[in-house]
């Protein structure tokens, strides 16, 4: 389960990861939780960003992921590519 990106708030930490299952799937997406999360939110990257699954989220943090992963579109993509060409992604950190 290689991590992406490290999306560091003042009260909580998102891990956005691809599990290594998903290079068999044919649309971007990415999987997001927190610390303490059981079972993490699926975002489709493409066509548009979008929540595929809530996993044991809020909607609030929903909503909240749902904004991050349209920011960092591009940046999440780039790394989906190298992960489904079989490259070594690297994980990003960003604190806002």
């Amino acid at each position: 389960m290689p991590k992406v990106l490290l999306y560091t708030t003042a009260k909580i930490v998102w891990t956005f990861l691809f599990y290594g299952t998903d290079a068999n799937e044919n649309r971007a997406h990415v999987h997001v939780g927190k610390k303490g999360t059981q079972i993490f939110a699926k975002i489709w990257l493409e066509p548009s960003v979008e929540l595929a699954k809530q996993g044991d989220l809020t909607e609030v943090q929903t909503k909240q992921l749902l904004k991050i992963a349209e920011e960092k579109k591009d940046i999440l993509l780039k790394q989906w590519q190298i992960f489904k060409n079989g490259g070594n992604v690297r994980l990003i950190k960003i604190n806002k």
